[in-house]
This record gives structure tokens, C-alpha cells and sequence, in this order.
């Protein structure tokens, strides 16, 4: 009897953490893990432009890690970084684990840019990023599939995302990610 009493109010307890948590007001309020563990603060970005965009190894648009790994390079040196966050969310495409997801990323594209560990990104148990996302642009702007990419400007809030058809190096994204660079803090 006591058992379901402890789980109970342990439960509350919890909900009442998560209410009490303050919304974060830019990508800086957010940390997340790295896809080895450790800490991974948004923050340690700041002033920066990134690029956010749910990976998967299994899909029609892995290769779009090509695309992602040309747009650090190309736009690096000017204050912006691409971080992949890895997802199974959309029919299990990715590895079950974190290492095996490295492995792949850095074997397969020789990706460079940060990867955050393996996380959910749609429903009530997304990562932090992506709750916040959706609370701040709206449900019809989060991630219907992999690759799904959002803008952050240098001020740590959201620009705009783009859906996963459309690719890092389209005019699209290059030409939004020139213009979040010109934007100077």
C-alpha cells in the first residue's frame, strides 16, 4: 500500500519540477548532451548562427549529411556551426546507439560539426531544443521527418525552419544562413 502512495507522490513531485522550470526565452537557455555524454549548453554558441537539424542513418535523406558537413565548412570561419541532433522518431531510422551513430556520421561523411546524443524530437518527450521550437514557431513547424532543419539567429532566437525536402546547400538555406551571418550582435 505504501508503494503506490511513494509513486504517487513522487510522480507529483515531478510535475510539479517541470512547472516550476522556467520556458527558455532563446536556444541559450538549453542544454542538451553531446553524442558522448557529456554536457552540451547551447549557450557555449552564443553569438553564433546555427543550423539545428534532426539526423537519421537509415533514410532517403542521410545523404544530406554531405551537404550539412559543405555548409559548416563553408560558413564556419564566419561565426555559424550546424548540430545534428540524431532521431529514430520517424520509422526507428537510426542506430540504437550513440557510438554507433558516430561512427557512422564520421566513417561514412566525416562529419565534423557537434552531434548531440540520440533524442526524441516530436511528441511530450522531445528534447529540450525541440519542445521549445514547437512552443515557439508553432506546431506546423516541427519536424514531420528527418532533417528537418530550424535557423537560430545570433541572438539565440528562431528564424525560420525548413522541411527535409528541402537540402543545406539549396539557395534556400544558404541564402537564410547569409543572411543570419550579416546580422551582427
Amino acid at each position: 500500500m505504501l508503494k503506490p502512495v511513494l509513486a504517487a507522490a513522487a510522480a507529483a513531485a515531478a510535475v510539479l519540477l517541470v512547472a516550476a522550470t522556467p520556458a527558455p526565452r532563446s536556444a541559450y537557455d538549453i542544454t542538451m548532451k553531446t553524442i558522448d555524454g557529456k554536457p552540451m549548453p547551447f549557450a557555449q554558441y552564443k553569438g553564433k548562427v546555427l543550423l539545428v537539424v534532426n539526423t537519421a542513418s537509415f533514410c532517403g535523406y542521410t545523404p544530406q549529411y554531405e551537404g550539412l558537413q559543405k555548409l559548416q565548412d563553408t560558413y564556419k570561419a564566419q561565426g555559424f556551426t550546424v548540430i545534428g541532433i540524431p532521431s529514430g522518431d520517424f520509422k526507428s531510422q537510426e542506430y540504437a546507439s550513440n557510438g554507433e551513430i558516430k561512427t557512422f556520421c564520421e566513417s561514412k561523411f566525416g562529419i565534423k560539426f557537434p552531434l548531440a546524443e540520440k533524442s526524441t524530437v516530436v511528441g511530450p518527450d522531445a528534447a529540450p531544443f525541440y519542445r521549445w521550437a514547437a512552443t515557439t514557431l508553432g506546431p506546423d513547424k516541427v519536424p514531420k521527418w528527418n532533417f528537418h532543419k530550424y535557423l537560430v539567429g545570433r541572438d539565440g532566437k528562431l528564424i525560420t525552419a525548413f522541411p527535409s525536402a528541402t537540402t543545406p546547400t539549396s539557395a534556400e538555406v544558404t541564402g537564410a544562413v547569409a543572411a543570419a551571418i550579416a546580422v551582427k550582435g
